[in-house]
This record gives structure tokens, C-alpha cells and sequence, in this order.
């Protein structure tokens, strides 16, 4: 019965359930959750939406993974990967909240709602993830030091980290420098996390708003934590890499070391980026040629592709990052000016996103109870509807048999 189940044009679904330019492959709003998994096996419309956020969870843990198999690199559980493992965390909800919202929309109208909902959440969870690594990692001043990686080379580090800092030059710039560095300690992450509510708000109002520019509202509104969270790479781009170089000045090879490596990954990153943005804002190629594409090769399909992409090349950027300070004690950023950030704690990483999810927790609850109120007699009346279809679909061949007898 549950392989059985029709699929649908879209005249025979709720207009809530189409989507632009897919004319079949619809599942109508009243599987059980049995159907629903089962229906990942199946030529659907959003078959293709689901393994394509559901495969690269495996891709992603299995690149993320190879950092602890480093030489040099401390036990999964040390302080210093505290930040890796919450951008871990963020990539990971994304992608299984993501596939799982593709592959339960069709319980029922509401739960539809309410998957999105957490989909919205989930991205601007890893946001803030992705702001936390980027912050401890990348930033010329992260602080690292003061925890230590290296248990093997811990008297080394230690001396760093006790050799007073040269006092700055007393001038005019070196002063705004300094002001420009507080105000960014100090507000970048909850910037972040701000940005991360504001955009899980404005895509949950699109379900109800803005229907008709729905996917350009919602692309364009994750440009902003893009930039923001952005900012320490912007800096190190922008700057000589604090890195000296293991290759001879009159080398050919790169001096900036790892700056040029890393700055590679990250316009890959944004490459795939934007292309994503395209297939999401155009909807090409189901656009071109409406019906061809609705089961495989539609542009949510690529989308899905596409943001990996860009994922897969954040996680190299951010791994040359961490090898670059595990590498050797003395490519370890030692802060030339106070004051010294601190390290990565349990309270700064794995608190800022508790703190986070609990909001966008109560955000999605709001939303979800908005979503009841208005969907709530809907779904009863198709829940009758698909009832009555079914019992005359049960009728027909009594009522043929009772004839030819």
C-alpha cells in the first residue's frame, strides 16, 4: 500500500503545496510518518531534495574527523576544539533538519509549516557556528595560546605566552586600531547571534508574507551574517598573514603562509555561494522547461548541491586555520597588544548556542502555533476530502461486481 500511494499533479494538491514550474511528483498533506520515510525510496518530488542534504552529512563528518588524526592535535575533547565541534554541530542540524523537512512536509499542512520552520533555524544556528570557529581560528587574535595545544611542546608555548607583549607605538592609527579591535572582541558574536534571530524571523514570515519574492527574500536576508560573520576573513585577507612561512624568502612558493591556501577555499566558498543563490532565486532549469524537471535535475536540487559545495570548501578553509596553529609552537599567534582574548571555554562556545537555540526554539514555537491557527480547519477539510476519495475508490469495484452478478 505505502509503495502504491499516487503521486499527484499540482491541480490535485493544496495550492500550499506546489512550487513553481514542478507540475508532478506531488505527495498529497496525510502521509504517516512510515509513508513519509518510505517515500525517500520513491521517484518523488522531493526524493531528490532529501539525499542531496542527507548523503553529504557522511561527506561533511568524514573530512571534519581528520583533525584529530593530526599529529600534534590534542584529544577530541580539549578546549581548543571546542569551536570546531560547534560548527560540527551547526553543519550537522543543517543538514539532517534540511533533509528531514523535504522528506516530512507531507504528514500534514501544519507539520509542513513547522519543518521549515526548523530548517530556517538550523541555518542560522550554523551561522553562529561557523562565526564561533571563525572567531577562535581565524581572527589574528584568538587567544589560543593562553589554553595550549601541544601537550608535547606545553613549556615552549608556556614561555610564549609569558614573554611580555611589546608595548604598541603610541599613535594616532594605533589607537583607532585598538578601539576597532575591542568593538569587534566584543561584539562580533553576539552581532552574529542578533543577525541569526532577525534572519530566522524574517524567513518564517515569508511562509505567510511576501509569497511571490519568498525565495529572493530569503536568499538575500542570509547575505548579511554572511558578511558579518565574514569579517575576520575579510581582515586576514586584507592584511599580511601573521604566519611566517616554512619555505626560504627568495622561494617561488607562497609567502603568506597559510593566507594563500586559505583565501583560495574561501572564494571557492563564496563561489558556490552564489551560484546556489542563483538556482534558488531563478529556479532554472524547471523554469525553461516546465514538467521535465520535476522529479530529478530541478534547481532545489542543485541548490542543495551547491551549499554543500560551499560548506565542504568553508571546512578546508577553516582546517588550514587549525593545522597552521597545531603545526608548530611557533606559528602559534601570540598577541602583540592587549587585550588578549581568551580562549575558547565550554561557557563561550557551547553556552552562545544553547543560549541561540533556545531563542530560535521559542521562535519556531511561536510560529508553529500561528501556523495551527491558520491551517488547523484546512487540514480537517482535505483530511474528509482524502476519506471520501477513498471510500468511493473502495465502492467502485463493489458497485462493478454487484452489476455483472
Amino acid at each position: 500500500m505505502m509503495w502504491s500511494l499516487p503521486l499527484l499533479r499540482h491541480t490535485d494538491v493544496p495550492p500550499r503545496v506546489t512550487e513553481n514550474f514542478i507540475l508532478s511528483g506531488y505527495r498529497f498533506p496525510d502521509y504517516s510518518l512510515l509513508q513519509c520515510l518510505v517515500s525517500a525510496f520513491r521517484p518523488t518530488n522531493e526524493t531528490g531534495n532529501f539525499w542531496t542534504h542527507f548523503l553529504p552529512i557522511f561527506l561533511f563528518a568524514f573530512h571534519f574527523l581528520e583533525i584529530f588524526e593530526w599529529e600534534g592535535a590534542p584529544n577530541p575533547g580539549d578546549p581548543f576544539f571546542y569551536p570546531a565541534w560547534n560548527y560540527f554541530i551547526g553543519v550537522f542540524y543543517l543538514l539532517l533538519a534540511s533533509s528531514m523537512a523535504h522528506l516530512l512536509n507531507s504528514m500534514s499542512l501544519i507539520i509542513r509549516e513547522i519543518c521549515f520552520f526548523v530548517d530556517y533555524g538550523t541555518i542560522s544556528a550554523y551561522t553562529v557556528g561557523s562565526s564561533l570557529a571563525y572567531y577562535y581560528y581565524i581572527h589574528p587574535q584568538a587567544g589560543i595560546p593562553k589554553i595550549g595545544v601541544m601537550a608535547q611542546n606545553g613549556s615552549v608555548m608556556q614561555s610564549q605566552i609569558e614573554e611580555p607583549a611589546s608595548p604598541p607605538p603610541a599613535s594616532a592609527s594605533c589607537s583607532f586600531y585598538t578601539s576597532l579591535l575591542l568593538f569587534f572582541e566584543t561584539m562580533y558574536i553576539p552581532c552574529s547571534c542578533l543577525i541569526a534571530i532577525v534572519c530566522v524571523i524574517t524567513c518564517c514570515n515569508t511562509r505567510q508574507r511576501w509569497r511571490k519574492y519568498r525565495y529572493a527574500v530569503r536568499t538575500l536576508v542570509f547575505l548579511l551574517p554572511f558578511f558579518i560573520s565574514s569579517t575576520p576573513v575579510f581582515y586576514r585577507l586584507l592584511s599580511p598573514s601573521p604566519y611566517p612561512s616554512p619555505y626560504p624568502s627568495d622561494s617561488p612558493l607562497p609567502s603568506h603562509y597559510p593566507s594563500s591556501t586559505m583565501a583560495a577555499f574561501f572564494y571557492r566558498h563564496c563561489f558556490w555561494l552564489v551560484v546556489s543563490a542563483v538556482f534558488n532565486i531563478s529556479k532554472i532549469p524547471e523554469r525553461l522547461s516546465p514538467g521535465k524537471f520535476d522529479i530529478w535535475g530541478h534547481s532545489h536540487q542543485w541548490f542543495h548541491c551547491c551549499t554543500f559545495l560551499s560548506i565542504l570548501d568553508e571546512l578546508h578553509m577553516i582546517k588550514v586555520e587549525i593545522r597552521a596553529l597545531l603545526l608548530h609552537p611557533s606559528l602559534v599567534l601570540a598577541p602583540a597588544m592587549p587585550p588578549r582574548l581568551p580562549g575558547p571555554t565550554l561557557c563561550s562556545t557551547y553556552g552562545v548556542m544553547m543560549l541561540l537555540q533556545g531563542c530560535i526554539a521559542s521562535i519556531i514555537i511561536w510560529f508553529g502555533w500561528c501556523a495551527y491557527q491558520i491551517y488547523a480547519p484546512e487540514q480537517k477539510r482535505l483530511k474528509v476530502s482524502s476519506y471520501n476519495s477513498e471510500a468511493l475508490m473502495t465502492d467502485r469495484p463493489q458497485a462493478s461486481l454487484g452489476g455483472a452478478l
